[in-house]
């Protein structure tokens, strides 16, 4: 708080607040709707940085892929690297989550890529891959085929990726649960996977990393 004197020698004290955001109360909205809407925020704070991720680790492995040609075997290799990779990085974070958060990432992830999961999978794996991770996708009552849609069932989803974008996330989120949204910590937002081709010497692939670093 700061304090200033007017001309008249009148002490008046300053102060200023983070601006908050004002919802209507919504056609057809209950209590209910409400309370699946603010935990879908809670959710999206919680995933979305991985999507984030996502997007920008799947650019890196495509400009590995696009450099030229490459060998069946060497790609097959890459990918398989890479998934490890992948797999040491956010399989304790991915674990964590629950099934909501889980199939929200998903959802997020296609928008991001412009891939469905099913359509990432078969793209860099294999079309029998494919297929079993849509079957164990339905368990959970979903479809890995399934598309992001903006102005339809991912409307509400849609509006939170908009925020986020407008650099009003933290004062969005503080307007709801009286607290800042808690970082979410990944440990690295690229690969160190590359891509290793036959004849290709140490050095020329060590020169080739920095260069992409």
């Amino acid at each position: 708080m700061g304090i200033t004197i007017d001309e008249q020698g009148d002490t008046m004290y300053l102060d200023q607040i983070d601006p908050i955001w004002i919802f209507p109360k919504g056609k057809g909205m209950k209590k209910g709707d409400w309370r699946r809407f603010y935990k879908t925020v809670y959710n999206f704070n919680k995933v979305y940085p991985y999507a984030l991720v996502g997007r920008k680790m799947m650019q890196q492995v495509n400009a590995e892929l696009s450099r030229g040609k490459i060998k069946r075997a060497e790609r097959n290799k890459y990918v398989n690297e890479v998934e490890k990779e992948l797999f040491k990085l956010f399989e304790k974070d991915i674990r964590k989550m629950t099934i909501t958060q889980g199939v929200l990432l998903v959802r997020l992830v296609d928008r991001e890529c412009g891939m469905s999961g099913y359509e990432i999978i078969k793209t860099y794996e294999n079309g029998f891959a494919a297929g079993f991770w849509q079957l164990v996708a339905k368990i959970f009552d979903q479809d890995l085929k399934s598309r992001y849609d903006p102005k339809g069932k991912d409307l509400k989803t849609e509006e939170l990726v908009k925020i986020w974008d407008s650099g009003g996330w933290d004062s969005f989120y503080f307007s709801i649960f009286y607290e800042y949204p808690p970082a979410v910590n990944i440990a690295r937002d690229s690969l160190n996977t590359t891509l290793q081709r036959s004849g290709e010497s140490g050095r020329a692939r060590r020169k080739r990393e920095r260069a992409r670093k």
